[in-house]
C-alpha cells in the first residue's frame, strides 16, 4: 500500500499511483485505523478473533469482486472511494484486490497460521510502518530506488524497531529480524504475471514466517508455548 508517487517520482502529475498529499492522508489514515485489530487480539481469544474476521473479509471480498460484474456497485465504488485508489486498484482488465481486502485478509492468516505474539507483531508492523513509510515518503522522499525511497525504507524501520521493543513476550533480536524483513519486503513490489501482490499481505507474512523460523531455529524450547499462548 506504500507504492505512492512521492516514492516514486515525488512530482507526478497523472495517475498512476499518483495520489495528492489529502488523498494519501486520507487513505493512511484509514489503513492506520488497522492497528485496532492487533489491539483488540491482544485481548480475546484466536477462536473469538476468527469469528470477528471472518466475515468482516467476506464483506470487503464481496465488494471487490462485485465491483468488477456490476455496473451499480462500480458506480457507487469508484464515486466515493476512487479517489484514494491506486490504480491497480480501479482496473477492469484482471481482478485486483483492494487494500482494505487485503489488510483483512492478511490479519485472518494471521491469526489462522501464526501464534499470537507473532501475528499481532507483524500486523502492527504493516499498519503502522507502512503509514509512516508513505508519508515519510511523500514528504521527505528525495533519494529514489526502483518505486521507493530511502527516507520512506528508513522511517518504516525505524518506528518497526519501536514497534518490535514494546511488544511484550517477544523476544527482541527476533523481533529485529522481523523488522529488517519486513523493510525490505515493503521496498519491492512482487508479482505473479500480471497480478500484483498487496504488500499489506507480503510485509506481515514474510516477517511473521521469518519470526516463526527464528524461533524454531535459535528458540526451539519456546516454540509449544508461543503456539499455546492464545
Amino acid at each position: 500500500m506504500t507504492e505512492t508517487p512521492d516514492r516514486k517520482t515525488g512530482n507526478g502529475k497523472n495517475r498512476p499511483d499518483n495520489l495528492g498529499i489529502r488523498h494519501e492522508l486520507a487513505r493512511k489514515a484509514i489503513h492506520l485505523s488497522s492497528i485496532t485489530i492487533p489491539l483488540i487480539y491482544c485481548h480475546i481469544t484466536r477462536d473469538l478473533a476468527l469469528m470477528l474476521l471472518v466475515p468482516l473479509f467476506m464483506g470487503f471480498l464481496l465488494v471487490d469482486l462485485l465491483k468488477n460484474v456490476s455496473k451499480p456497485v462500480s458506480t457507487w465504488y469508484r464515486r466515493n472511494f476512487g479517489a484514494m485508489l491506486r490504480e491497480h486498484e480501479l482496473s477492469e482488465k484482471s481482478l485486483q484486490l483492494n487494500g482494505a481486502t487485503c489488510i483483512t485478509l492478511s490479519a485472518l492468516l494471521l491469526v489462522l497460521l501464526f501464534p499470537k505474539i507473532l501475528a499481532i507483531t507483524a500486523f502492527s508492523m504493516v499498519a503502522v510502518s507502512d503509514t509512516v513509510a508513505a508519508l515519510a515518503g511523500k514528504v521527505f522522499g528525495r533519494h529514489r530506488f526502483g518505486h521507493k525511497s530511502l527516507e520512506g525504507s528508513a522511517a518504516f524501520f525505524i518506528s518497526s524497531l519501536l514497534i518490535v521493543s514494546i511488544v511484550p513476550g517477544l523476544n527482541l533480536p527476533v523481533g529485529i529480524v522481523m523488522a529488517i524483513t519486513a523493510t525490505l519486503t515493503e521496498a519491492f513490489v512482487f508479482r505473479i504475471g500480471e497480478f500484483r501482490i498487496d504488500d499489506n499481505l507480503t510485509i506481515p507474512l514474510i516477517s511473521a514466517g521469518t519470526g516463526l523460523l527464528c524461533y524454531t531455529i535459535f528458540l526451539p524450547e519456546q516454540i509449544t508455548s508461543l503456539f499455546f499462548c492464545r
